[in-house]
């Protein structure tokens, strides 16, 4: 590679040239790099949602989920099913392999549908997940000018926004639902010997428009069309029904206005409030390739328009998080790149050689930038992380490279030319290579960490590789360039500094006491090893913050009006709190995560204001809300958590699963390790997935008894829920308007007696239902929950601290003693057991890279040997860094991992310069005992320069305290004290490593050298 040293000096124009089009072109492309606050990742997972209207769980469980669920069971790679079944509904989960062709997987389920015989009501949905899939804003609207405002937001906002390029969905919870209303008088109806069905039916019958063949005229065929409709309400009113079920009696036909009072209405099936005033609540979110921050502005552009018709809040801004989290992490790279530029400065002790070697900070990173956008890597947390970890190690060949320039002009007598630069270069051109390269290979191994983790952590290692990629070829090119411009003239060597005087005395008692260092070193580091099990082991340390998410969940039989009179209560509680900013609720609206609408449930963004402490304002908001329903005597399923907005999981969760036919006992299971749970004062935000249980009525049809008056299953069933819920008769155009028209009866059944009562129309005239059928009250469960096809219950928990695994472990043995019903198994595990497989796989990742490290060096040096001592001084790192993460309270995590990878090849560049001398030193016939002292003192410089500068670098982020910079902070505090101790111990560890490697060779030169002194 010198051929491009000599190519620069002999064409330093042109190389000015390229390196200003790599400025521009990565300026251009930071400009163009979608901005996001978590790399792009598709989880691969696959949410079908199947809709079965008015079907209790237990149908839609056996006609609708189990098929599905048989269905897919056989789908290639599938690893985990999970499905939650409730009135109406059902929702399977499916996740597979990271590498798996989702697009492929979703056809073959597309395909499948058809052949698995589901009811024709059944409607199924297919959903994926990603990042993107939480809301970019959740905005409240109200009415500036007191006018209702549903008008402008369905016709105008809501279209204007949905043509934003980038924008998922725009979906909006408290609008009001015109429909035309048919109530119907119960009795008028039965003496007619009508049903809302046949209503239905020759409403329908109504509206027709067929085509009917064609007619020739003149040689002209002309189609024929054959319609019939009603246009207005008016002649809704008046349309003509029939009935053939009047005691024998000859069809009459009967005015519909007669027996029904048919009026335009609205309706809300969901409510929402900002700070208790009643609003239209908006949740955008975006397609996952859309830069988060462009899409947000536009949208603002586009509010923008209608301010003087529209006031908003905003309760969740996530463009306004991503922008807080980029400037942070910016703003740590920059003060890197200062400190480090210090750090050159205190060393070099000259302004204009300082600049040079930190003019690779900036070309690096902007060359870097282009390839992150050829790749469509967006601007993140982990790029912006890996260019802040990235700036203090990629000024350290060009200070390799300029110091040694400046040494060996100091001691030639050409001064500053081409051969003297040519030849310094050359001289560190094989350590700076195999040092890059070295810490180039350890990113490789990320490819064999899979899941979440190797995905997540690919944009870093990439950022990473591409800015020491190009730092190796701007110190190469640029740096001897700028030297030879830069210097006419060069400052007279120094003479040996008492430092380095004091280092070569070191190293020569160290030689001769090799037992006594080994020792010492040996001590320390099991030493260090004390500290492990008070650092705690986690995924991803715990982040706060200050936005909550809470709900409320009444029993299942809650209607919305009812839901909604509790959470007035509990909405005027979250006013009176002095440490909430302002509180967004939902009432009856689709829960974003799972596709759900409840209408016993109500949910809340709950934004805190600054220096709250959220663990007592969640505990005392979910005292108060007890309190509420206490007084109002109602049963409430309270939930109060921090919000959780995407990223990685932090696999701080504790799960207990529990199996068993026996439902009953599989509910009192769930309930013991519950309440377990809830007395582990290192727990929180414990839940309990089983459901409650409500009181139904069940009809048993005497099957011999149906048949004599004629009547099927069906048609029972058809009558007894025209009885209890509004028949849809579709959307019909009436008075030039698309209407949606509903059919129900005048008054709701509100007993037993009544339901029993109700009227069949039978071959034999009328029949009350009681005549044929039992009807039985019994109790059943409002929802089914089942893991790979198995009924179960599922208690979950979320560790307060850091120690995820002393906690998991701890809950696992407490539960395994509890006196749990007979017939109930259960397995405990969690966010834990995945995060010992991740660091199992980060394990093999480590020793994969120290072999490919050794392979590096074995091609780069050529012997055997030489790669053994380089990789002596990976053994000292953990010293510096379990101390560090000790003194800064840092847990073991995902991140720690990732900065011992990152510290392989960092290290072993220290040790390379110094064996790269030391073997030179050799080649020019120098002994071995001479060779460690002369490269000792000649590397001592770049060396610490070197450590010194990356560690400057790191200080920002392993500082910080700012949101988003978490997963930074763990791998920065450990590069930080691993590099420290590890250079302090390399200068020492290697010459005596090497010396042990030589031994006999260096007997013999000692026994020559004393021979010669004789």
């Amino acid at each position: 590679m010198n051929f491009l040293t000599r190519f620069s000096l002999k064409n330093a124009v042109a190389v000015f040239i390229i390196s200003f089009l790599f400025v521009l072109g990565g300026i251009y492309s930071f400009s163009k790099l979608k901005v996001d606050q978590f790399p792009e990742i598709e989880f691969p997972q696959i949410t079908i949602e199947a809709i079965y209207p008015g079907a209790s769980p237990d149908d839609v469980n056996e006609q609708v989920v189990s098929k599905l669920e048989d269905q897919f069971d056989s789908l290639e790679g599938v690893t985990k099913i999970t499905s939650s079944v409730y009135d109406s509904i059902g929702i399977i989960n499916l996740e597979f392999p990271f590498d798996t062709d989702l697009d492929r997987v979703e056809q073959q389920i597309n395909s499948s549908l058809g052949d698995i015989g589901l009811p024709e009501e059944a409607d199924i949905k297919l959903n994926r997940l990603s990042f993107g899939a939480f809301p970019i804003y959740n905005i409240s609207f109200f009415s500036s000018d007191g006018e209702s405002i549903e008008e402008i937001m369905k016709d105008s906002v809501i279209p204007e926004l949905k043509k934003i390029k980038g924008i998922n969905n725009v979906s909006v919870a408290g609008l009001t639902n015109s429909l035309v209303q048919i109530t119907v008088d119960k009795d008028k109806a039965e003496q007619a010997g009508l049903t809302l069905s046949s209503i239905k039916n020759q409403i329908n019958e109504k509206f027709l428009s067929f085509p009917a063949g064609k007619i020739n005229d003149n040689e002209v065929q002309i189609p024929i069309r054959v319609e019939e409709k009603l246009d207005s309400i008016s002649a809704l009113q008046n349309l003509q029904l029939t009935s053939t079920f009047v005691g024998g009696q000859n069809p009459q036909p009967i005015i519909l206005k007669d027996v029904a009072k048919i009026e335009s209405i609205t309706e809300n099936s969901e409510l929402s409030r900002y700070n208790q005033k009643n609003s239209l609540s908006m949740a955008i979110t975006k397609k996952q390739d859309a830069n988060t921050v462009e899409v947000a502005d536009q949208v603002m552009n586009v509010l923008k328009k209608y301010d003087d018709q529209l006031d908003y809040e905003i309760g969740i801004d996530s463009a306004k998080d991503i922008e807080k989290s980029v400037s942070t992490l910016v703003k740590e790279g920059l003060l890197g790149a200062l400190f480090a530029s210090i750090a050159v400065l205190i060393f070099l002790r000259n302004a204009r050689a300082t600049i040079i070697a930190i003019i690779s900070i900036p070309l690096s990173l902007l060359i870097a930038a282009i390839f992150l956008k050829q790749m469509d890597i967006s601007l993140n947390i982990m790029t912006l992380g890996g260019m802040a970890v990235a700036v203090g190690r990629v000024v350290d060949d060009s200070i390799v490279v300029i110091e040694n320039i400046f040494r060996r002009v100091r001691k030639s007598n050409e001064g500053m030319s081409d051969h003297v630069i040519i030849e310094s270069t050359k001289e560190i051109l094989k350590a700076i290579t195999s040092s890059t390269l070295t810490t180039v290979v350890v990113f490789l191994p990320i490819g064999f960490v899979g899941g979440i983790t190797g995905e997540f952590f690919l944009p870093f290692a990439l950022t990473i590789i591409f800015s020491l990629l190009a730092s190796l070829l701007v110190s190469i090119t640029i740096v001897p360039i700028l030297a030879k411009f830069s210097f006419k003239k060069v400052p007279v060597e120094e003479k040996e500094g008492a430092l380095q005087r004091f280092y070569g005395r070191l190293i020569e008692k160290s030689l001769n006491h090799k037992l006594i260092i080994l020792i010492l070193s040996f001590v320390l580091l099991f030493g260090s090893f004390a500290v492990v099990p008070s650092l705690g082991f986690t995924f991803i340390p715990n982040e706060e913050s200050k936005i909550l998410t809470t709900s409320i969940e009444l029993p299942s039989s809650t209607s919305l009006e009812g839901t909604n009179e509790i959470s007035l209560l509990v909405e005027e509680m979250f006013g009176e709190q002095p440490e909430i900013a302002n509180v967004t609720a939902a009432i009856g609206a689709r829960d974003f995560s799972t596709g759900l609408r409840l209408n016993n449930k109500a949910s809340y963004f709950v934004n805190l204001k600054e220096g709250v402490n959220i663990e007592n304002t969640i505990k005392s908001l979910e005292n108060k809300i007890e309190e509420i329903a206490k007084k109002e005597n109602t049963d409430l399923k309270i939930s109060v958590q921090e919000l959780s907005t995407g990223g990685p999981p932090s696999n701080n969760n504790v799960d207990v699963d529990l199996f068993s036919n026996d439902l009953e006992a599989l509910q009192e299971a769930a309930s013991i390790v519950e309440e377990y749970m809830n007395k582990n004062n290192d727990l929180k935000y414990i839940t309990n997935n089983f459901s409650e249980k409500r009181k139904q009525f069940l009809i048993d049809i005497d099957s011999q008894k149906a048949s004599e008056y004629g009547l099927s299953g069906f048609q029972i069933l058809g009558t007894v829920s025209n009885q209890t819920m509004p028949v849809n008769v579709g959307t019909l155009k009436l008075d030039n308007i698309d209407q949606s028209v509903q059919l129900s009866f005048e008054e709701d059944l509100e007993s037993k007696e009544q339901l029993e009562s109700i009227m069949l129309f039978s071959q034999k005239g009328p029949v009350e239902l009681s005549e044929i059928a039992e009807v039985k009250e019994i109790e059943a469960f409002t929802s089914i929950q089942k893991l790979d096809t198995k009924v179960y219950a599922r208690v979950s928990g979320q560790v307060k601290g850091n120690d995820v695994q002393a906690v998991s472990s701890e809950v696992k043995s407490g539960v395994e003693k509890l006196d749990l019903p007979e017939g109930v198994s259960l397995t405990s595990g969690g966010g834990n057991d995945e995060t010992v497989e991740i660091f199992q796989s980060l394990g093999i990742a480590i020793i994969v890279a120290i072999g490919l490290v050794y392979l590096t060096m074995l091609v780069t040096f050529g012997q055997a040997r030489i790669p053994f001592i380089i990789l002596s001084s990976l053994m000292f790192v953990p010293i510096g860094s379990l101390v560090s993460l000790f003194i800064v309270k840092e847990p073991l995590s995902v991140s720690v991992m990732i900065g011992f990878l990152m510290l392989i090849g960092i290290v072993t560049t220290n040790a390379i310069v110094l064996v790269d001398r030391i073997g030179q030193n050799r080649s020019r016939g120098l002994t071995i005992r001479n060779s460690l002292v002369e490269a000792g003192k000649t590397r001592l410089r770049p060396i610490l320069m070197t450590a010194f500068a990356t560690i400057a670098a790191l200080i920002p982020l392993a500082m910080t305290t700012s949101s988003g910079t978490l997963i930074s902070k763990g791998l920065a505090v450990t590069v930080i004290g691993g590099l420290t101790s590890s250079t302090l111990l390399t200068l020492v560890i290697v010459p005596v490593v090497y010396e042990l490697f030589f031994i006999k060779t260096s007997k013999q030169e000692m026994k020559s050298d004393v021979k010669l002194d004789i």
